[in-house]
Formats: C-alpha cells, sequence, structure tokens
C-alpha cells in the first residue's frame, strides 16, 4: 500500500499498536471521510452481537427475531446438487476477538476451555433442523442435525434425503456411509460440519459459533495447552497472540521466512509431543523398575527439554512485542558468480539520462582518474537493480544523480562495491511493492556509499547483512519495519550514516555477529539498537564497536540488550571491563574523561526484573556509554561461566579462557542519548 492511502479495517492491529493490558480490544483509528473505524465496528458488532434485554440468557448472541440473514452464502465448486454454505471464514480480527473474549472463554483456565466452549454453544446453537455438509480429506456429504452434545462438542446427525456425496473414490456409498455413522454412533466433532445456507436468519448464530469453534481448534489451541500454567490468563496468554499472528500472516505483516519458520516449529512441536505422552503412558502403565524403564524415563526428559524449548521459540513469534526479536535464520540460496573467465572487472554506470557535464566529471573522477594505469571497462544502465544483477566478484557500480523506483530486491551475493556519484540525497533508490528485505548481503566483502534508500510496503527490513562484511559509509536509509539487521556469523561496518523511520529497532545486533558504527545518526525508530544475546546459547556473544554515535528521538530506549534470564546457580560473577577509558561527550560537545574503569571488578547478579543503572552525575547524553558497557561485559562473561559449567558437566575440565572471556564489545566511547522516550539504555530479560 502506497504511503498517504487509508489502511483496511481488517488492519487494526499492526504490530505498531499498542497492546493493551487484561484482554481489552484493540482501538480503531478514525477512518477517512469523517466516518470513524469504531463506529463502523461497532455496528457490525450490534448486528452479530444484539443484545435482548428480555432474555438474558442470549443477551450477547444476536437477535432470533430478526429476519433475513446478514451473512453471505459459498456456491459449491464440485457438485452442484450440494447445497449453498454460510460464508463465515472472512470474519475480521476484531470479530474473533470479541467473540473469544467476550462470549467463549473470557477469563477461563486452559483446562476450562472445552467446557466453556461446550456453555457456549448451548446458548446459541440450534439443537436440530439444520443442514450441513459434514466436510473430510476424503469426502463431503449432506447430513441432518437432530441433536447436539454439548459436553463432547458433538453433534447428533443423519443422512439427508436424498442422499447427496461428494468423493474422489466411488466406494462411499449410502451403505458404507451408514455403517460409518453408526461406528461413530451418529456423533460428529461440530468443526467439521458447515451449515447450509438459509436466507431465513434462525442458523446465522449456530454458523458463527460452529466458525468460531472450527478456528479455534485450526488455528490457536495447542495440544500441550492443557499441561502448560493454568492460570485464568488463557486468554491473554495464548488465544490473543495467536489471533493476532494468524491476521499479521494473512495482512502480508510478517517475513515468509519467519512464517515458514513458524509452521516447521509447529510440526516438530507436535511430533515431539506426541512422542512424548506415547512414551510417558508407557512408563506409567508399567510397574516394574527396569533398566529399560529408567532409560525411558531419561528419553523422556530429553523430549520434554526439546519440547520447552521449541514451545519458547513458538511463544516469542506469537508475541507481536518479541516476534522480531526471536528473529529467524533465513536461507537466501543466494550463489556467488565469482570472478568472470576472463577475470575482467567491469564498472557498471546508473544513470536514466546524462549530461554532457556530468559525464565530463565522472570520466574525469572515476572513470579516467590520472592515477589509473588500466583502461577501465565501462557498462551503462538505466535501472541500479538490472546493474547489480549483471556485477561479478570485484566490479564496481556508480549511480549517478537521479531517484530510481525498484520493484523487487538488491540479492548480492558478490564482494562488489556500489557508490553514488553525488550526496546521498540526490541519488534516491526507492523501494516499491511488497516482499522481504530491500537490500540483502551475502558477499565476503561488500561496500554501499553516498546513497539514499527509501522502503516503502515492506514486510522486512531495510538491509539485512546475512554473510560476510558488509561496509555502508555515507548513507541515508529511510526504513519502514525494521533498520539494518546484521545476522550470525555477519560483519556490518555503518559509517557516518543516518537511519531512521523503522517500526522496529534501527539496528539489530545477532548473536556471533560483528557491528561496528562509528559517528551515524539513529533517530525516530521504534528503538535505536536491538542487541540480542538468547536462546542459542552455542553462539558467541555479538562483538559491538559503537563511538560518537547520536542516537536520539527513539520511542523506547536507545540501545536495548534482549537476553534470557540467567539460571540461579549462576550468581555473582566478576566482570571485568575493556582496557581504555570511557569518555562522556559533554553538552557544548567537548570530550573528557571522566572515569577510568580498567580492570576493575564489577559484580552483578543476575535477577529477573528489569536493571537499569542509575548514575545521576552523568547526564542523559552521555550515562548510557557508561550502562552498555557495564551491562554488555556483565552478559558476556555470565555466558562464559555458563559454557564452562556446561563443558564441565560433560567431563571437560579445561577450556580456552582467552577465547571464552572475550567482552561483548570492543569499544562504546562518546556516544550521545537524546530524548529517548525511555531512556538511553535498558535490559530485556525474558
Amino acid at each position: 500500500m502506497a504511503q498517504g492511502e487509508p489502511e483496511p479495517v481488517l488492519a487494526v492491529h499492526g504490530e505498531e499498536e499498542e497492546k493493551k493490558e487484561g484482554g481489552e480490544g484493540p482501538e480503531l483509528a478514525p477512518a477517512p471521510g469523517g466516518v470513524g473505524l469504531q463506529e463502523n465496528v461497532q455496528g457490525l458488532k450490534q448486528e452479530l452481537f444484539q443484545e435482548d434485554d428480555d432474555d438474558d440468557s442470549c443477551s450477547d448472541y444476536g437477535s432470533r427475531d430478526k429476519s433475513g440473514t446478514i451473512l453471505g452464502r459459498i456456491v459449491p465448486d464440485g457438485n452442484l446438487l450440494f447445497p449453498d454454505t454460510f460464508q463465515t471464514n472472512h470474519l475480521l480480527f476484531y470479530e474473533r476477538f470479541k467473540a473469544y473474549q467476550d462470549y467463549i472463554l473470557a477469563d477461563c483456565k486452559a483446562s476450562e476451555v472445552k467446557e466453556f466452549t461446550a456453555e457456549y454453544l448451548e446458548k446459541v446453537l440450534e439443537p436440530s433442523g439444520w443442514q450441513a455438509t459434514w466436510r473430510t480429506n476424503v469426502f463431503e456429504v449432506l447430513v441432518e442435525v437432530v441433536d447436539v452434545e454439548y459436553s463432547t462438542l458433538k453433534a447428533v446427525v443423519r443422512l439427508s434425503e436424498p442422499f447427496l456425496c461428494d468423493s474422489q473414490v466411488s466406494t462411499f456409498t449410502l451403505e458404507c456411509m451408514q455403517e460409518l455413522l453408526e461406528l461413530k454412533k451418529h456423533q460428529l466433532p461440530v468443526q467439521e460440519l458447515w451449515v447450509v445456507f438459509d436466507e431465513s436468519g434462525e442458523f446465522d448464530q449456530t454458523a458463527l459459533a460452529i466458525e468460531h469453534v472450527r478456528f479455534f481448534y485450526q488455528h490457536i489451541w495447542r495440544s500441550w495447552d492443557e499441561e502448560d500454567e493454568d492460570d485464568f490468563d488463557y486468554f491473554v496468554r495464548c488465544v490473543e497472540p495467536r489471533l493476532r499472528l494468524h491476521y499479521d500472516i494473512l495482512e502480508d505483516r510478517v517475513p515468509s521466512g519467519l512464517i515458514a519458520d513458524y509452521h516447521n516449529l509447529l510440526s516438530q512441536c507436535e511430533a515431539l509431543y506426541r512422542k512424548f505422552i506415547n512414551l510417558r503412558s508407557g512408563i506409567s502403565s508399567s510397574d516394574s523398575d527396569s533398566e529399560a524403564e529408567n532409560v525411558s524415563m531419561v528419553e523422556g526428559l530429553k523430549l520434554y527439554d526439546e519440547i520447552e524449548h521449541l514451545k519458547q521459540k513458538l511463544k516469542l513469534i506469537e508475541n507481536p512485542l518479541l516476534r522480531y526479536v526471536f528473529g529467524y535464520q533465513k536461507h537466501t540460496g543466494l550463489q556467488a558468480k565469482g570472478s568472470r573467465p576472463m577475470g575482467t572487472k567491469i564498472t557498471h554506470v546508473v544513470s536514466s539520462t546524462i549530461m554532457a557535464s556530468l559525464l565530463q566529471s565522472l570520466l574525469r573522477e572515476k572513470l579516467c582518474p590520472e592515477t589509473c594505469d588500466e583502461e577501465l571497462e565501462i557498462q551503462f544502465h538505466s535501472d541500479p537493480l538490472t546493474a547489480v544483477s549483471a556485477c561479478y566478484e570485484g566490479d564496481t557500480v556508480i549511480i549517478c544523480p537521479g531517484r530510481y523506483v525498484v520493484d523487487g530486491m538488491f540479492c548480492i551475493a558478490d564482494s562488489i562495491e556500489l557508490e553514488g556519484y553525488g550526496l546521498p540525497d540526490d541519488i534516491v533508490i526507492e523501494k516499491r511493492g511488497k516482499g522481504d528485505n530491500f537490500v540483502d548481503c551475502t558477499g565476503a566483502n561488500i561496500r554501499i556509499s553516498s546513497l539514499k534508500l527509501v522502503q516503502h510496503d515492506a514486510v522486512e527490513g531495510i538491509l539485512s547483512v546475512h554473510h560476510g562484511k558488509t561496509t555502508l559509509e555515507n548513507c541515508v536509509l529511510q526504513c519502514e519495519t525494521t533498520g539494518v539487521t546484521v545476522r550470525t556469523s555477519a560483519e556490518l561496518l555503518m559509517k557516518n550514516s543516518d537511519l531512521y523511520g523503522a517500526k522496529g529497532a534501527g539496528v539489530e545486533i545477532y548473536p556471533g555477529s560483528t557491528c561496528t558504527l562509528l559517528g551515524n545518526g539513529i533517530h525516530h525508530c521504534k528503538e535505536g539498537i536491538l542487541i540480542k544475546d538468547f536462546l542459542d546459547e552455542h553462539y558467541d556473544s555479538p562483538k559491538i564497536t559503537m563511538v560518537n554515535n547520536v542516537i536520539h528521538n527513539n520511542e523506547g530506549y536507545g540501545v536495548v540488550l534482549v537476553k534470557p534470564t540467567v539460571s540461579s546457580d549462576v550468581k555473582d560473577i566478576a566482570v571485568k571491563n575493556s582496557e581504555g577509558n570511557i569518555q562522556t561527550i559533554q553538552s557544548n560537545g567537548e570530550t573528557d574523561n571522566v572515569e577510568d574503569l580498567g580492570h576493575e571488578e564489577l559484580h552483578e547478579c543476575a535477577t529477573d526484573e528489569l536493571e537499569l543503572h542509575e548514575r545521576a552525575e552523568i547526564s542523559e547524553q552521555t550515562e548510557g556509554n557508561y550502562e552498555i558497557a557495564n551491562e554488555l561485559v556483565a552478559t558476556s562473561v555470565k555466558k562464559s561461566q555458563m559454557h564452562k559449567k556446561r563443558l564441565s558437566e560433560l567431563g571437560i575440565t579445561e577450556a580456552d579462557d582467552n577465547l571464552m572471556s572475550q567482552e561483548m564489545f570492543v569499544s562504546i566511547v562518546g556516544n550521545q542519548f537524546k530524548r529517548n522516550g525511555k531512556g538511553s539504555f535498558g535490559t530485556f530479560l525474558f
């Protein structure tokens, strides 16, 4: 969607929206034209859930006296003899949210979900007299509902007359289907039934109720939910974040790689959970204390740990506030071309049109400099995306002033140089069209300079460094979602650049990466810099250098460290700071040494709460340097201590202290923090 266009009614739950505590519904922004979305959705709500003061038992579920249906219909694609069914699978987020929050689940526990759902169905479901299509993966058959077993969420059915069945195989005859129903005692799960369309409106609530149950067990409920914390916050803890994730995926608000990871994690967790349940039932049914049972118990504990690890990852993706904190390892599949067969290197010049004076300057300064002994081979392009795609190892792309609109993404797998000829504001590359990243870098040594990248309608960040080293110098980055991401094992040098507008973090630093930030402006983002140190503890801590950056006017913190809660057996760890002084920038811009930490030992105790170091004698602009250095070193040493402990448990008593005692940062000096909403630095523990 282009900037300035109104968002659809469905997009009321984007990740930029503040999540309300206590399970309250999202606030809706006014729509263009003077009519508020709140009034529109409220009117829809009143139609779907009209109150009836004369009957309290049905007050939340609509008036039975209203004539005419408010629902659409679906015409069957296959057997034309089948009747139409109600269209209920296109409900808005708000409709499902209110139904689960106010009418079905309320404040129930996970163990009470089935009971609460049964009570809801008993209030709104017509007990008999309606037809439905029974759908499975193999066949569809028309049935008539004669009763409802609310406690089991099943309907008692019989075959409709005349008999209608649609199947890819011819074995499902009338006799075969009657026999199948007898085996099921004529009871079918309500979520397998699609209510036949009726214009009277009498069965609207029946169709909606079944849709809510079907959607819940297909997209919300997990097999292990009942075994998790059985508190009265199941809706807030599980239902709401999973519902939001589902609609974010529908609206293309989640990167394709993260969606694939989520479904893969779900499949893994379901398979391991089934294996765990079978193993546990086998142990519980045996009274022997045999060696085989002891082995099974050990295997069960391992399975349990694996399941808990996967569940934590799922929860992070489901939580709209933590979804991008978790991230994912994107497999781009990019292959470097390498050098040209003849070993030549080409300079690519990008310009839609070029003036003679500009061409002369370009020839004099870039293409035919006096110091150049070799004659350059030059190719001209009108599109920067085409130029980058034509590059081999060692090529250079020079982009002349102009505004270039590209519909696609830059995938840079070779070591090339991409530079603008002029000031960044004069060389603008603008991204149009939906997609994931704008620029993906996997080359061993990539250099990008003097460009302005503008991102629109994005799903992921503006630039990601997946492998190798990328140098970003004298650039302007106008972001939309997240900004620059430095993935595990990748390296970024960002120098004298300006980054702003990210709805997530301006810069995301993953475990095991190297990030050097020198003299940049990072501002007007959700968070300035997000440092990730979590979950996969076998990764090394990121190596971070931050010198003379100005981090200001961000909504949250200037810098946030995300890390897991450290186990209670790791306490009172001595922390060694890096050599050198921590410098501060005074309000007049001069640099003074205010403290020499040297090898001073700092003691940190791991807690479950957010801890911010308060230093009243240091101004807001400069206190972040001390806080970041203190916390990052503490985290690095805690991690190495935990690693040593694991090695000890495996019988490895000697470890490389020099390797494991490397601190997380190389240098954090002279950074200014101004007007950040929550302060200069914060630690988030989960």
